[in-house]
């Protein structure tokens, strides 16, 4: 039954096409001129070819989709979008009696001029819109850019009732990384399932695929283990400056988990060690190395704590720990941490790092960690994250692993803009929203190709800020530059193009409530 009406569907999209066609002759709407090319796009598309007319969506124009799960998820999520941004209803595979007169079809094809599986084309007429990938990933890429250019405000002049008008051309485009990530500290001060949620909403309108939550360091244990309830019943009980911390149950973590796969992003869970350490301590001394008693901490130093590396019972607890983490974690990663461990000694930091990362792929994962991991004897799949030491990236790359960049210098989102700026700290660098963008992460490291590069990461550490507002002041604007040094080609990135886009981005962050930073580099555009 399902697949027939879907077939009728189809038929009845091609008659519509004939009959606009015919009454086009007897009623022509004459489209002001609009340019696709200037439209205020972020991250700029491969390609863009206008046509110079436009698409009129309206109370008359439907959704369908091709007959797969997935690609009729994509259409519902679009419709739920138009439905909040302009108050229109768009049904979503849906035959009513009165025949819609204008088309988004959303459609699942093999036949792209592009291989990556994330790629999508989209086709803008006067009476359709087409948006043509291989996967629902791709197609949900490709409505974030049909949402960014659909106007907020009605052209109520062509006809009876509200237009909004959207420009008409062709979009090729794929991302110039595979992984585009961002990264949240939980650990140094909690945040909320609902925050959480908020920042993944907002990363996957700039196509970002990953979330990686940093969810235990010295002050914080923040990710419900069944097997060692004391992790959360004292080592969450904390944060910076002694407040009362938080975690999330893994009903919570779950949650997350699912809300992110409905924006076709995974969420990378990091438990970081063998430093940063000192909750895990504080809830089972017996892991503890440091040769101190563990004390709750609530301060912002770091490398004064370590698991003890030649006790089994660590291990048995990494393995527990892995082990539920992962079954409640469908991504293909699992971050193990391994910065800052200043105290373990180096032979003993290598044979943890190679245990632990054995340990991570037995529960079926692929091992992430900080730079100073590539000096263990691990795999050359596990993939090394580049934020300190470029000596470090390019022993990884001779080891023939992939490399995530995230040089302090240029994406620590904790980093303060200026010296006026209320959050953050400067101990890498005063990072601007120009110093944010105007890098080449290709040519960044000498000796690296990026072939080596799987993507780039912008990482927001949470020692100074402790509410959703402060998160997004330091995030925002910057994080959108990173959008789009992770998904455009490098022969299309130009800060005098992107600050003009980035200006226009103020009425969708203001829209999402987004308290960002409004550097007075950019001319921002309020409505």
């Amino acid at each position: 039954m399902r697949n027939s009406i879907l077939f009728r569907t189809l038929i009845a999209l091609i008659s519509i096409t004939i009959i606009i066609a015919c009454q086009e002759k007897k009623k022509i709407i004459n489209f002001p001129k609009t340019d696709l090319t200037s439209e205020n796009l972020v991250p700029l598309p491969l390609k863009i070819t206008p046509t110079n007319s436009a698409f009129g969506l309206d109370k008359n124009t439907a959704i369908f989709t091709s007959n797969d799960a997935d690609f009729e998820k994509v259409g519902t999520f679009l419709a739920n979008k138009i439905k909040t941004k302009i108050d229109l209803d768009v049904p979503v595979n849906t035959l009513t009696e009165n025949v819609a007169s204008k088309v988004i079809y959303i459609n699942k094809t093999e036949n792209l001029e592009l291989d990556n599986i994330e790629a999508y084309q989209m086709y803008i007429s006067q009476d359709s819109v087409i948006i043509n990938a291989k996967t629902a990933a791709g197609a949900f890429r490709g409505i974030q850019t049909l949402r960014q250019i659909i106007p907020e405000e009605s052209n109520d002049t062509l006809t009876e009732h509200k237009m909004w008008l959207i420009p008409t051309g062709k979009i090729i485009d794929q991302p110039n990384f595979e992984y585009r990530g961002a990264m949240l500290d939980v650990a140094r001060h909690f945040f909320s399932v609902d925050d959480v949620k908020k920042y993944i909403d907002i990363l996957a309108y700039y196509k970002f695929n990953a979330l990686h939550l940093h969810l235990t360091d010295d002050q914080g244990w923040r990710i419900e283990i069944k097997s060692w309830p004391k992790l959360t019943e004292i080592g969450a009980s904390t944060e910076v400056g002694g407040g009362s911390g938080g975690f999330y149950t893994q009903e919570d973590y779950k949650d997350i988990v699912d809300y992110a796969a409905e924006r076709h992003m995974i969420i990378i869970p990091e438990v970081d060690m063998p430093g940063h350490t000192n909750a895990a301590s504080v809830a089972y001394p017996q892991l503890n190395g440091n040769g101190k008693t563990p004390k709750v901490y609530t301060g912002t130093h770091v490398g004064f704590s370590t698991f003890d590396t030649n006790k089994d019972i660590v291990y048995a607890f990494v393995d527990d720990v892995v082990r539920e983490i992962s079954a409640i974690t469908p991504g293909p990663y699992f971050h193990l941490g391994g910065d800052e461990s200043h105290v373990t000694k180096k032979k003993d930091f290598n044979y943890f790092i190679e245990r632990v990362s054995k340990i991570v792929e037995g529960h079926g994962k692929i091992p992430i960690g900080w730079d100073e991991i590539a000096h263990a004897d691990v795999s050359k799949s596990t993939v090394v994250q580049f934020w300190s030491n470029e000596k470090n990236a390019a022993i990884a790359v001779e080891k023939g692993m992939k490399l995530i960049l995230s040089p302090a210098k240029r994406t620590y989102l904790d980093m303060q803009y200026d010296t006026l700026s209320k959050y953050g700290l400067h101990w890498a660098a005063y990072i601007p929203v120009d110093s944010a963008y105007v890098w080449t992460p290709e040519t960044y490291v000498e000796g690296l190709a990026k072939e080596n590069i799987l993507g780039i990461e912008a990482p927001l550490w949470s020692e100074t800020i402790s509410n959703i507002e402060e998160l997004e002041y330091l995030a925002f604007p910057r994080v959108i530059g990173h959008a789009e040094l992770n998904w455009t080609i490098k022969e299309n990135r130009n800060w005098d193009s992107y600050k003009v886009r980035l200006a226009n981005q103020a009425s969708y962050l203001d829209r999402m409530n987004v308290k960002y930073y409004p550097s007075k580099l950019i001319d921002w555009k309020k409505k």
